[in-house]
């Protein structure tokens, strides 16, 4: 039995290769996928081809589509981008991140998928309010801000006491009774001053009391400060929202959200049935906040007031490569990129095979790790 399947496997490799000499292959400029270098091109992409190549034994032209796109069906059932080039035989095999999906099957065959991705969203970091925090009070003054305020308050504390003992008014009876300004009363009191509450013995010396009203006066607008910043803090945070999931993302009105138009994603809002996939759809129809590319969409969320809607694995590279950008916790819509070719192509079953080698060895991580690390 082992021997039979051994030998239809190395005739379905012979066919490949009587069949196919030099193939002409499509893809389409994406980081890290395939990226310009000079006059040639390279990239996660780019070496899977050249790994396959080599496992498969063929040769291939490499070429970028005409129109940019991946490949979108119109009324009249005509396909654009890769995938129109591989339906009209214009190209072999397109080699880019192209998602697996059913009407895409319907006109193209697809090989195992290389890579598992989802559907997610990033936005700029300020435009999210960030959990609440125990220490959250602590926001309206720097951390070097509250470190002065307790050298300050250990100071004049200090200085009550030594004002204290050294002026005669404060003390009734020097020999037989104790001054009433010890140092731990001093840091009580100017506690109290700083709540604007107050704490008793009041001081009886002139000294003593310019040094309290000097505290006093910095207590009070110092409390100004900190209650003004912290309204002012708050106020901010009503304008902010908190953005876990695509529900949260199609319940409010501020934050604009798009996606790309002629993408899989475009296609998976567009013929949803769950009510809230439709609702995003039928926000960016209506307000027509699609972008042409990913470059575009990524700038748009740096810029300004924008959520991009689009394959978590392509988002978390912006994340990593732009610190201003976070990405929503949830991912939906799980699915996969692969090669295509036309509709019965010898090519796909060995390519697919290829694929399911490279993973099982470890090499499609390597691939990743090498350019989501260094890209």
């Amino acid at each position: 039995e082992f021997c039979i399947a051994g030998s239809a496997e190395k005739e379905d490799s012979a066919r490949m290769k009587r069949q196919v000499t030099d193939l002409t292959v499509t893809t389409i400029i994406q980081e890290p996928y395939t990226m310009p270098k000079g006059s040639e091109l390279e990239g996660y992409c780019v070496d899977l081809l050249k790994i396959l190549a080599n496992k498969l034994g063929f040769t291939y032209n490499l070429k970028l589509v005409k129109d940019g796109t991946y490949g979108r069906q119109d009324p009249d059932g005509k396909w654009s981008g890769m995938v129109g080039e591989v339906v009209r035989s214009e190209a072999d095999l397109a080699v880019a991140p192209l998602t697996i999906i059913a009407t895409r099957e319907k006109a193209i065959e697809m090989t195992k998928p290389f890579m598992q991705t989802g559907i997610g969203i990033i936005l700029r970091k300020e435009i999210v309010s960030a959990e609440a925090s125990f220490f959250e009070f602590l926001q309206p003054f720097a951390k070097e801000t509250w470190i002065g305020i307790l050298i300050a308050y250990l100071v004049t504390s200090f200085c009550i006491c030594m004002a204290a003992r050294l002026s005669p008014c404060e003390w009734s009876e020097p020999q037989s009774e104790d001054n009433r300004f010890t140092l731990l009363h001093s840091l009580w009191y100017s506690a109290g001053a700083l709540t604007l509450q107050g704490a008793g013995p009041q001081p009886k010396a002139l000294s003593v009391r310019v040094i309290s009203a000097i505290w006093w006066l910095f207590a009070v607008v110092l409390l100004a400060s900190y209650f003004a910043g912290l309204s002012a803090m708050q106020g901010s945070d009503n304008t902010q929202l908190s953005i876990e999931t695509f529900e949260d993302l199609a319940n409010q009105d501020v934050i604009e959200y798009g996606t790309l138009r002629v993408s899989s994603t475009f296609a998976f809002f567009k013929y949803s049935k769950n009510s809230v996939y439709r609702r995003i759809y039928e926000h960016m129809e209506r307000k027509q906040s699609f972008v042409a590319s990913m470059e575009e969409g990524i700038r748009r969320a740096q810029e300004g007031n924008y959520a991009f809607i689009a394959e978590s694995v392509s988002l978390d590279l912006a994340v990593a490569r732009y610190c201003n950008l976070m990405r929503v916790p949830e991912v939906i819509g799980m699915r996969g990129y692969g090669i295509a070719a036309h509709l019965g192509s010898p090519l796909i079953k060995n390519l697919s095979v290829a694929i399911l080698q490279m993973s099982e060895s470890g090499d499609l991580d390597y691939l990743y790790r090498k350019w989501w690390e260094t890209t």
